[in-house]
């Protein structure tokens, strides 16, 4: 007899403000320790500035602020690269958790309960053991222009 598999998909766990949360694996192009950002006068609260990453100009976005989390600039966090139509973004989160294998049988859609600042972010809900993953869509995350205009 033949062993269905489910589909297995791994992510890049991280937390904000305590929750759990997760992207893609195949969409981070890496992970950064803290890196000089330079401010952009009069750039929405949750662009955080611009660093840049050996040469190439990267927008840096502030997860705490777009989740409408408070956001102590002076704690330490990690900067998790992505690649955007319009270039890099680093995605600022207070700490890189660890690589999250995910099974499709588990994954549920984002309750109506959830925090609406987050909800369209929000791709599906992972269970796992020891509570729940917060599985992000990076697309709706770093289109910045669409969520100014709101």
């Amino acid at each position: 007899m033949e062993k269905i598999q489910n589909d297995v998909r791994q992510y890049c766990g991280f937390k904000v403000a305590g929750e759990e949360y997760a992207i893609p694996v195949m969409e981070v192009q890496e992970v950064i320790k803290p890196q000089v950002v330079t401010s952009i006068p009069l750039a929405q609260n949750e662009i955080r500035g611009l660093i840049n990453l050996r040469g190439q100009i990267v927008t840096c976005l502030s997860l705490r602020q777009l989740f409408k989390q408070d956001d102590d600039l002076s704690r330490d966090y990690m900067n998790i690269i992505v690649k955007g139509n319009d270039g890099l973004f680093s995605l600022v989160v207070d700490e890189v958790t660890d690589i999250i294998n995910v099974e499709e049988g588990y994954l549920e859609n984002a309750p109506d309960t959830i925090n609406p600042n987050l909800k369209r972010y929000v791709e599906k809900i992972y269970k796992k053991d020891r509570g729940l993953v917060i599985l992000l869509n990076i697309a709706r995350l770093i289109d910045i222009q669409s969520e100014h205009n709101k």
